[in-house]
């Protein structure tokens, strides 16, 4: 199972994420995507071993994702204060992955129906539904 994150400006919700899975998962290849260097730099801190940025590697990835994990704004262009490039949110869009995006109420992205969840919460059902993914998936 190869599970991507996607995350950009200082990578909290991807560093929390990857602490997250490495703790609960053992048989996933687990890649993680920074939209800018410090993103990046932080997922690895929080035990990434396989990285990288921009978006080439976001569309690479894409490709290969069985999962991938990410803020809403992965698949909006010029979201996230513009780090989403059109060609990042079509590769987010157009996987053959299933897409776990977590509903950030932030940078003039609102979801409805959403109610303020804290960030703890909000990666708490993310861990969730990809503990549904993979089990669905062993089978």
């Amino acid at each position: 199972m190869n599970v991507v994150i996607i995350d950009g400006q200082g990578g909290q919700l991807g560093s929390q994420l990857v602490k997250e899975i490495n703790t609960q998962f053992s048989n996933i290849t687990l890649n993680v995507i920074g939209t800018n260097a410090v993103a990046t730099a932080t997922m690895i801190k929080a035990g990434a071993k396989n990285a990288a940025t921009g978006e080439n590697p976001v569309i690479v990835a894409c490709r290969k994702a069985d999962v991938i994990v990410g803020p809403i704004g992965i698949v909006i262009a010029d979201s996230m204060l513009g780090e989403i490039t059109p060609k990042m949110a079509v590769a987010v869009g157009q996987a053959n992955a299933i897409r776990i995006l977590i509903p950030m109420n932030r940078c003039d992205n609102l979801v409805a129906g959403v109610s303020n969840l804290n960030t703890a919460s909000l990666i708490a059902d993310a861990i969730a539904k990809l503990h549904s993914i993979i089990d669905d998936k062993s089978l």
